[in-house]
């Protein structure tokens, strides 16, 4: 009988995953806000811009078998003096590095998907810049993509590797049930935001209207009439994002028109370009709620409300590090579209 010790079949060893956080210039207080959340410091990471306009990122520490999350909206963000191209840049430079210094998963935490409202062509000869974001990321080198709200939920298809897909609608939900509003009715801007305005609204028990809106032109929209019941109700506006404010500036006096007694906006993603601020404080609202997944500027009108996600994304951050259930936060309920 042979009795020499056999070879075994799989290679014991004691592996400690590490977690590790880092943030990009596009809104460094949520990752800190995250951080503190996780109960880790923020990654050291050296992030500039030359004077010819080029960015550059390098590790200041060993990342090598760690799961590095990177957290960047692809934004602009005038404190830190980058715009949303620098931030796109960034964002990769900072994946391909963590990739180069043997990672061993490199996670996008990208809450305001850039350039995601351009997801298909609305004429022609015109590029699909969400899917060209998309296939940047993972040429990169991104294992997977945490984000929030997307445009449209094709986005999620122009991707070969995992999207982890966060929605805010629970949070606004929660604070317009919370201010004990009676009488409500939720407006969707539009007939592509009629599946989240419909859930929206069931969730705070309210109806549901809907406007008629067409777009001649980029960042312009034209606001035709409401289909359903405002008059002497409350009504909440609800979208994915404010750019401008123009659609929503219109669509509160459409509402208005038609009889409402008061009216609010919700989004989750508060870009804010342009004569934005002029608009919202024109427009009449009694609050605009929104989330900081992208950083508000400390002037803005003070009826503006802004709800913070770091809770929520910390969850789902935790979540992927230990290889648990991401739709699990939101009960199954995160596919809105």
């Amino acid at each position: 009988m042979d009795t020499r010790t056999q070879p075994a079949t799989s290679l014991p060893i004691d592996y400690n995953k590490r977690l590790m956080l880092f943030a990009g210039r596009a809104n460094p207080q949520l990752a800190a806000d995250i951080a503190g959340k996780l109960n880790v410091d923020l990654g050291p990471v050296t992030l500039k811009t030359f004077s010819n306009g080029e960015v550059y990122c390098r590790y200041e520490e060993s990342i090598r078998g760690a799961d590095v999350f990177i957290v960047q909206s692809i934004c602009g963000n005038p404190q830190t003096g980058v715009t949303a191209n620098d931030s796109l840049m960034e964002l990769l430079l900072m994946i391909e590095a963590a990739v180069g210094a043997s990672a061993h998963r490199v996670i996008a935490v990208t809450p305001w998907f850039g350039y995601s409202r351009q997801d298909k062509k609305s004429a022609p000869r015109e590029p699909i810049s969400a899917r060209l974001v998309a296939r940047m990321l993972e040429a990169a080198g991104a294992d997977r993509v945490l984000t929030m709200d997307l445009h449209a939920g094709q986005i999620q298809g122009f991707f070969s590797k995992p999207v982890d897909h966060m929605t805010a609608l629970f949070m606004l939900t929660q604070y317009f049930g919370d201010l004990g509003l009676s009488d409500l009715v939720v407006v969707a801007p539009d007939a592509g935001r009629v599946k989240l305005n419909k859930k929206f609204a069931s969730k705070i028990g309210a109806e549901l209207a809907i406007l008629d809106k067409e777009r001649p032109a980029q960042q312009v929209a034209e606001i035709g009439y409401v289909i359903g019941d405002v008059k002497g109700k409350t009504a909440v506006i609800v979208d994915d994002m404010i750019d401008t404010a123009g659609t929503l500036k219109a669509a509160a006096q459409t509402v208005r028109d038609e009889g409402a007694a008061r009216v609010y906006a919700a989004a989750t993603h508060a870009v804010l370009s342009g004569n934005a601020f002029e608009n919202l404080r024109e427009a009449g609202f009694e609050e605009i709620v929104i989330t900081d997944t992208i950083p508000v500027s400390a002037v803005h009108p003070e009826n503006v409300r802004v709800l913070p996600c770091a809770e929520l994304l910390t969850d789902s951050i935790r979540r992927i590090f230990i290889d648990d259930s991401v739709s699990e936060v939101f009960g199954g309920e995160n596919q809105l579209f």
